[in-house]
């Protein structure tokens, strides 16, 4: 089974992906330890995007988190079994970011590049807020769910992950 995760920055893809990838018995990629390097600096595109592609071409089953249209976004999306859109409201998820900050606060995240501890900046609020939620990036939501209509699960609140989350547990282990 591959699952691609897509959607608004503090909605859970990570999360998300690793309580798949538990339960598909399958490899993750969370696409954020690919972009940066240590010290939050991020990692050159052609050497991110080869890392995206090894991992694609070496893995049967995967669960991949993150949106980063220039890292095979369009394979991904095809060879994907099921997408997971997740379409959070932009108050869930500054509060989602906040309450993130606040457990990990001077840790790094398991699906955060070493060196990259947790932060909460207003260049980062603004992104969740207003930047990440650019017309651009709700026309590429509309044209995944357009062109992959029959593979693709659109999550926009918490109560609908806890439902998917209740299916999964309840569905046979794959992989």
């Amino acid at each position: 089974m591959k699952t691609a995760i897509i959607g608004y920055s503090g909605s859970g893809k990570s999360t998300l992906a690793r309580r798949i990838g538990e339960h598909d018995r399958a490899e993750i990629l969370h696409l954020d330890r690919v972009h940066f390097l240590p010290g939050w600096i991020e990692r050159p595109l052609q050497e991110e995007q080869e890392i995206v592609r090894a991992f694609l071409d070496s893995h049967r089953d995967w669960v991949i988190d993150g949106n980063y249209s220039k890292l095979s976004y369009d394979r991904r999306m095809e060879e994907a079994d099921r997408i997971i859109l997740l379409l959070f409201n932009r108050f869930d998820c500054i509060r989602r970011v906040t309450r993130r900050y606040n457990a990990y606060k001077d840790l790094i995240r398991p699906d955060m590049a070493e060196g990259c501890p947790e932060k909460l900046d207003p260049e980062f609020a603004f992104w969740v807020l207003w930047k990440g939620r650019r017309k651009a990036a709700r026309d590429r939501y509309r044209r995944v769910l357009e062109k992959y209509p029959d593979k693709t699960v659109v999550i926009r609140n918490q109560k609908q992950l806890d439902n998917f989350l209740r299916e999964l547990a309840g569905s046979p282990v794959r992989g």
